[in-house]
């Protein structure tokens, strides 16, 4: 199957806001579905002036803009959707405000926290981890594979894993079970790296890491 695949977005670790909205351009025209804007220290001014940005960047793909918990700075931005939070505000109150297509989202760390969550409704997908360790999160003892595919047999939504995500990671993800991942370095580095032609190339090869899942150990 093709994976969901997400950007999250981190302006200090990619050189920048044009760099970043020009790393977002590539994604989206190399096929990444969703792209979360997860800038949390920018007030509501720079951060609706940043998502717009994106928004533009992104204009004529599939590509889906998400705003990491300000549903304000979502909604005067343009955005498409909005990414919650574990101790955002509830998703059905959310959906409540926004209805639908617009796409609601929530990080979960734990397979209980992932049936609560779904039970309550409201939500289109669920972002879980940290699966593997990552540099974004030192000192932060990962879930590991077992607790995702757990996840992924417990909830009827789509599940992402993130947290120290590769390419060479993506099979024993797919193998779980999961609807695809989220990553910051691994988009990024492939931008700086090679470019365009950088992240079209990891777009292939998740996808046929996903087509073609190995057994987890």
């Amino acid at each position: 199957m093709q994976p969901v695949l997400c950007l999250v977005t981190d302006r200090a670790r990619c050189g920048g806001e044009d760099r970043l909205v020009e790393i977002v351009g590539q994604a989206a025209a190399a096929g990444v579905h969703l792209v979360q804007v997860r800038e949390k220290d920018l007030e509501a001014k720079a951060a609706c002036e940043l998502v717009r940005r994106v928004v533009l960047a992104a204009a004529g793909t599939r590509t889906r803009i998400l705003v990491n918990d300000r549903l304000d700075v979502a909604i005067a931005a343009g955005a498409d959707g909005v990414h919650l939070p574990a101790s955002g505000a509830p998703a059905r109150r959310v959906r409540a405000v926004c209805g639908s297509p617009f796409l609601i989202g929530r990080s979960v760390h734990s397979v209980e926290e992932a049936l609560r969550v779904a039970s309550e409704g409201g939500l289109d997908y669920l972002l879980f981890g940290t699966v593997f360790q990552t540099e974004s999160k030192p000192g932060v003892t990962p879930a590991g594979l077992d607790a995702l595919r757990a996840a992924v047999s417990a909830v009827a939504l789509p599940v992402l894993a993130i947290g120290g995500v590769t390419v060479a990671r993506a099979s024993s993800i797919a193998a779980t079970g999961a609807a695809g991942l989220a990553a910051i370095a691994l988009f990024t580095r492939a931008s700086q790296e090679s470019g365009p032609e950088g992240l079209k190339a990891l777009v292939a090869a998740t996808s046929q890491a996903f087509d073609t899942p190995r057994h987890v150990p």
